[in-house]
C-alpha cells in the first residue's frame, strides 16, 4: 500500500488486509467446521470465565484441535488453524457446570499465542476468508444425496438449517464433520483452502465403501 492509501485509510483493489483478532482459545479433541454446531460441557474455571466474558460481550472464542496435551489440566498445544465459535445457547444445570451450544463461524490461523496465569490460552489470529460460492460439480454430485440422507437421519439439531446442498463449501464441511474419520484427518480437511479439493478427497474416501456411485 502506498503512502496516499495509508493516509486515506483505503486499500488498493484486490489487496484487502486480513482481519486480525485477539481471542481466547478452547483446545479440544474435536474439530469444529464453519457452519457446524458443537455441544460443550464446561466446568474448569478458566473456561467458565471465558464463556461468561464471551456471552457478555457477544464475542467469539476459538476452537482448535489439540496437537499435544489434554483437554483438562495443563494448557494443551493447539494446531495452527481453528474455527471461531459463537455461543448460541447455554444452560447451567448445576453450579459450576455450564452446557453450551456453539456455532462455527470463519476459520482462523494462529499468529501468536500466550498462556494466562489461570491457564487460559489467548491468541492473535488471522481470520481466513472463505471461498466464494462454488457449485458442486457434476462429477462429485453423488455426494449431495448422501448428505441429504445423513441430514434427514441426524435431524435439525445436529445439522440445523439453512442447508446449502448446492454449495461445495457447505457440503464439504458437513460431510467432513459427520464422516467416521480421525480428528487429525478432519483437521487436514479443515485446513484446505479449495472446497473442490475437499470434496474430491471425500469422494475418493467414500466411493470404495460403496456410499457414492
Amino acid at each position: 500500500m502506498g503512502w496516499l492509501e495509508r493516509l486515506l485509510g483505503k486499500e488498493p483493489a484486490g489487496q484487502a488486509t486480513p482481519e486480525v483478532l485477539e481471542i481466547p482459545l478452547f483446545p479440544l479433541h474435536t474439530v469444529l467446521f464453519p457452519g457446524g454446531v458443537l455441544p460443550l460441557k464446561v466446568f474448569e474455571q478458566r473456561y467458565l470465565d471465558m464463556a461468561s466474558d464471551c456471552m457478555k460481550n457477544k464475542r467469539p472464542f476459538g476452537v482448535c484441535l489439540i496437537a499435544e496435551g489434554k483437554e483438562v489440566g495443563a494448557p494443551a498445544a493447539p494446531h495452527g488453524v481453528g474455527t471461531l465459535a459463537f455461543i448460541r445457547q447455554w444452560d447451567m444445570p448445576q453450579l459450576g457446570i455450564l452446557h453450551l451450544t456453539v456455532a462455527g463461524d470463519h476459520r482462523f490461523r494462529i499468529l501468536e499465542r500466550e498462556t494466562q496465569a489461570d491457564g487460559l490460552l489467548r491468541a492473535r489470529v488471522e481470520v481466513l476468508e472463505e471461498a466464494p460460492f462454488t457449485p458442486v460439480p457434476e462429477g462429485l454430485a453423488p455426494l449431495v444425496p448422501l448428505l441429504e440422507q445423513i441430514a434427514a437421519d441426524l435431524g435439525p439439531e445436529r445439522l440445523p438449517p439453512p442447508h446449502a446442498f448446492d454449495d461445495a463449501s457447505w457440503v464439504g464441511y458437513r460431510l467432513s464433520e459427520v464422516m467416521p474419520v480421525q480428528p487429525l484427518a478432519q483437521q487436514k480437511l479443515l485446513e484446505l483452502e479449495d472446497p473442490l479439493s475437499r470434496l474430491e478427497i471425500l469422494y475418493k474416501y467414500l466411493a470404495p465403501k460403496g456410499l457414492v456411485s
